[in-house]
């Protein structure tokens, strides 16, 4: 057994070897960049966290509340407020508030990203053949694989998390972009050309209006893994919630 298989480690070794070289060489000359990186992002994800702190948590329950009232019903506004109070309640406050501005940080770059990546996709063919690919494997390899990168390149804390987040959150958003700006109606098109429209009023009257239904279940969907990503992440020390999880599972702590 040992002839077959002693190639394959010398093989995963080569490997290895180059990968640790590529990963000295990004961070030996790529220090200023990704210096920069992380600052920025953590200046971004610390304003979340003080506007989420700004209110007090009653006043904060009470506007969510207000909102869910105003977009969806009074029964959801009603268990807004009491899931909030429940959560001043346990404890939990600032490792929510925590969580959200993590959550809120990361979807606000990830749709930064995607919602032009989904834009130019729909429009040039070429674009999409080099995206699609590239959110195929985003969306097949495992979560915890999301990790790696971010902390080889930023270490850890709540930067690296938030990059993990991103990239894990941003394919939906990306490919229902470009599903919503493709099923506009070629006569609405058409329409709008002979109106004279140039190809950015094309984009902005015409298309994103008509694809907006499908665009917001990509932000949907976007939002909804970077919750569940940012959870994984506590194990890089993004905080949060996470970490609550994250003790609780160490020390088999069922209450916690």
């Amino acid at each position: 057994m040992t002839g077959p298989i002693s190639p394959l480690f010398a093989q995963s070794s080569m490997v290895a070897t180059a990968a640790d070289a590529v990963v000295a060489w990004l961070l030996l000359n790529g220090v200023l960049l990704f210096d920069g990186i992380n600052a920025l992002i953590l200046a971004f994800a610390e304003l979340c966290e003080l506007l989420l702190m700004a209110p007090s948590p009653l006043l904060m329950a009470v506007l969510v509340a207000c909102v869910g009232f105003w977009r969806v019903s009074g029964g959801f506004a009603l268990l807004c407020l009491v899931g909030l109070n429940l959560v001043v309640v346990m404890g939990l406050w600032e490792p929510m508030v925590a969580t959200l501005a993590l959550v809120l940080a990361a979807s606000l770059l990830a749709l930064l990203i995607g919602l032009p990546l989904g834009v130019l996709g729909a429009r040039q063919r070429w674009a999409w053949q080099l995206t699609r690919p590239m959110l195929d494997l985003m969306q097949t390899m495992p979560a915890f694989v999301y990790l790696i990168p971010a902390v080889m390149l930023f270490g850890t804390g709540a930067v690296p998390a938030i990059i993990a987040t991103l990239i894990f959150s941003m394919p939906p958003v990306v490919r229902l972009t470009v599903l919503g700006i493709r099923q506009v109606p070629e006569d609405l098109i058409e329409a709008g050309r002979s109106f004279g429209c140039s190809d950015w009023q094309l984009l902005q009257k015409v298309q994103l209006p008509n694809a907006l239904p499908t665009l917001m279940t990509g932000v949907n969907q976007t939002i909804m893994l970077a919750l569940s990503m940012v959870v994984i992440a506590s194990m890089i020390g993004g905080g949060g919630l996470g970490d609550v999880v994250l003790q609780g599972i160490q020390q088999l702590n069922i209450g916690l």
